[in-house]
Parts: structure tokens; sequence; C-alpha cells
């Protein structure tokens, strides 16, 4: 019933679909295994967001020492300064885009733009300084509007 609803919360996060499956499932495993500490009173959805969140990120950190950084920011170059939505492109061209972030630029952008945390709340999550978090999603950004340029320009 909640398979799509975390699909589309794990793969904002995860670097494909089968990344973004496990984390899923490990979040689903979770909330079985806590769901004794739900309150019925209050609705189900944020409580299994914020699981599914703190999961992806506590995956994000499972999984960084074994991960190759890569040191190549290819926002560097020149790029354009208007900002320009443009019409035409999917929920999974969208997706498919912030997965070819690396993991610490993917899950700061996640978690500021999408989920609506303060860079301090996000340092705190992700055991960095509030600076770093506010230059993981600078880069981010600068990554994205790269690959729009480049796939959609």
């Amino acid at each position: 019933m909640f398979y799509g609803y975390g699909m589309s919360i794990t793969l904002r996060y995860a670097e494909s679909r089968e990344e973004a499956a496990e984390i899923l499932n490990d979040a689903f495993m979770k909330v079985f295994t806590n769901i004794k500490d739900f309150d019925i009173d209050k609705p189900f959805k944020p409580w299994l967001r914020r699981i599914i969140i703190n999961t992806a990120i506590n995956h994000y950190h499972r999984t960084k020492k074994y991960r190759e950084m890569d040191n190549v920011d290819f926002a560097e170059q020149s790029l354009s300064t208007r900002e320009q939505i443009l019409p035409g492109i999917s929920y999974d061209e969208i997706i498919e885009m912030v997965q070819q972030l690396t993991p610490a630029y993917r899950t700061v952008f996640n978690l500021y733009v999408i989920e609506g945390f303060k860079h301090r709340e996000i340092a705190e999550m992700l055991g960095i300084a509030v600076g770093t978090s506010k230059s993981n999603l600078a880069k981010a950004k600068r990554n994205l509007q790269a690959i729009l340029e480049k796939n959609f320009m």
C-alpha cells in the first residue's frame, strides 16, 4: 500500500532503483519492528516518512566510507546564469538527474530542498559542519544546472 510512496522518497536519495528498493526494504523492516511504538492517534504517513528518511540517511552513513568520492566538480564549467524551468521533463528524468549527484550533494539537496530541513539540522543528521551543508547544496544546484544544460539545451 505504501510502496510507491516510499519509493518516491528513497529514489531521491539512492544512486539507482535497486539501491532505493534496498533502502525502502530496510525502512519497512524498521516500521514492522517498531509498529508497536506508533501512536494510532496520529497520522501514519508522517511517521513512515520520517523512518524512510532516517533509513536513507543511515544508508548514506553506512556506505559513504565504501564509495569513492568523485572529486570532479563538473559544475565548475561556465554555466548560463538564467534560471528557467524546462517544460516536458518527466518525474523519472528529474530523479535520474538527482541520482547523478554525488551521495553527499544528493543527500543535502534532498534534505534541504525536498524535505525542508535547515542547514543546522542537516549538519547534525549527517555529522558535518553547517558550512559544508551549505556548500554541498550550492554545488548540488550547480551540478543539476549543468546536467540540465547538457541534456536539455
